[in-house]
């Protein structure tokens, strides 16, 4: 049901927002193209602390009701509990429809205005256009979007836990860390892992038939059509609403909060978390480009079956939930650390203690399995625009492949390696699930502190490291709304 739910509210805010921006001429059309994706920047389980704030009985709305009315109690009125699956379902919504909208715009950037001229050509209005001829051709990339969607509502556990709705995920983190099941968790993991591979496999099943070409002006000027004064506001109030109610709201109240309770929050252990969250980020973030780096560079110059199958395989992580990535990730490793151990005090008397599962190294391995797909795909992407000429020119001045690498490609690649790394960057900032499995004792981050405040009702003290982690999302967003913009030109119809 939450997935269902969640599907329905990015598909409408994603699809609406997408043509909107790309298509219409309407007042503020260039801020929004960018400001849509800013809800992106905020984690779904500090939206779901902020509203639950806002809207519960002793918060400002229903206070400001019964100012209102003249009502004494909450039997003299009736307002929908925010913690419930609904309420779950609308807080995953606001954030995660940026997926379904980074995708479906630059799907509409990409076609052929021919195709939507024909089409009114034939009696078509543009409504009837969109579903019959535009919708059809983005189908595709709106299906990755969703499959985007559907994995990180999956791997959700900060919501789900604080509205009390009973997911796999919250199953898996009760019988393990409650019931202390660990076989029981792995039983969740590997049901959770099956609904992954199923996502994935009817996401490339619905498209195999599909096959698209490039029409001949799909470089040519988009001509976005003019509307009457009343329709574009109507452009405007549907691109406003997802963006004041999925960040604004939520960065206002965390920014008043955080003025507040300054000197509550402002102590040794926010600034240790803090830095336990930069030193991890960063850590992962150099790895996975390290690692995308080899891969995507070791496919330019071997592009074979087998590394087409490794790029392949080291894409399956984004598509895992934290907490079975967690699962796959602690019991080997505390197998080898146990065994390890025992070997080391039955031949030198000695204890070796937790040397992989219980410090930060599991948790940098798990983020590099997770987002590695990341900075691999990015770097892949910006290596096939580099044309093969430039290898052939550097190997015939002497240059060898790792020269070419050095001097050539990476120079050229250094904007594409900037917003890979930031995006994992701020990936793993947000990152809740794994990061509470994983941590090692006494080790909290950004985001396990947020949540460990948030979830005892002391959303004050919380709120500026929620905004921290908030703040710290907005930079690669724009930068990605930078890159997908300038791709295409337009003109007015």
């Amino acid at each position: 049901l939450l997935m269902v739910g969640v599907s329905a509210i990015t598909l409408s805010i994603g699809l609406a927002t997408a043509w909107a921006v790309t298509m219409c001429n309407f007042p503020g059309r260039r801020m929004f193209e960018w400001a849509l994706l800013l809800p992106f920047a905020v984690p779904a389980y500090v939206i779901a602390y902020v509203y639950t704030d806002i809207l519960q009985y002793a918060g400002p709305v229903q206070g400001a009701l019964r100012d209102w009315f003249g009502w004494t109690s909450a039997r003299d009125y009736w307002v929908p509990d925010i913690r419930s699956l609904w309420g779950a379902t609308l807080m995953l919504g606001l954030v995660l429809y940026p997926y379904v909208y980074l995708l479906a715009r630059a799907a509409f950037l990409e076609q052929s205005p021919s195709l939507f001229s024909v089409s009114r050509s034939l009696g078509h209005s543009a409504l009837s256009t969109f579903f019959r001829v535009v919708l059809p051709i983005a189908r595709p990339a709106v299906a990755v979007g969703l499959s985007l969607v559907l994995m990180e509502t999956l791997n959700d556990f900060g919501t789900v836990d604080f509205f009390a709705v009973q997911t796999l995920t919250a199953g898996l983190f009760d019988t393990w860390m409650n019931l202390g099941n660990l076989g029981g968790a792995a039983q969740i993991a590997m049901i959770m892992l099956t609904f992954v591979v199923i996502l994935v496999t009817l996401e490339r099943y619905s498209r195999r038939r599909q096959q698209q070409y490039a029409g001949r002006d799909n470089r040519a000027p988009i001509q976005r059509f003019s509307m009457s004064r009343p329709r574009q506001w109507i452009c405007v109030a549907v691109c406003a609403a997802p963006i004041i109610l999925g960040f604004i709201v939520p960065a206002v109240v965390l920014g008043r909060y955080a003025v507040i309770y300054f000197d509550q929050s402002w102590t040794g252990d926010f600034l240790e978390n803090t830095f336990n969250s930069l030193f991890l980020s960063g850590a992962a973030a150099f790895t996975t480009l390290t690692i995308g780096l080899i891969l995507a560079y070791s496919r330019r110059l071997h592009d074979t079956k087998p590394m087409q199958v490794m790029m392949r395989l080291s894409s399956l992580g984004y598509a895992m939930p934290g907490a079975v990535l967690a699962v796959g990730v602690i019991v080997p490793m505390a197998a080898f650390d146990n065994q390890l151990d025992a070997w080391m005090r039955e031949w030198f008397g000695i204890s070796t203690g937790l040397l992989l599962s219980g410090t930060a190294f599991a948790l940098v391995f798990a983020y590099t399995v997770r987002f590695l797909a990341v900075s691999a795909g990015s770097l892949e992407s910006g290596l096939q625009k580099i044309t093969p000429s430039m290898d052939m020119a550097a190997r015939s001045l002497g240059r060898s492949t790792t020269a070419t690498l050095l001097q050539v490609h990476l120079p050229m690649l250094r904007g594409t390696m900037l917003t890979a790394a930031l995006v994992v960057f701020v990936d793993c900032m947000k990152e809740l699930p794994a990061t509470l499995i994983l941590r090692p004792f006494n080790f909290d981050t950004l985001a396990t502190h947020v949540y460990q405040y948030a979830s005892d009702e002391l959303l004050g003290i919380s709120a500026l490291p929620a905004l921290i982690i908030v703040l710290a999302g907005i930079v690669p967003i724009i930068l990605m709304s930078r890159s997908i913009g300038s791709a295409r030109a337009y003109s007015q119809q």
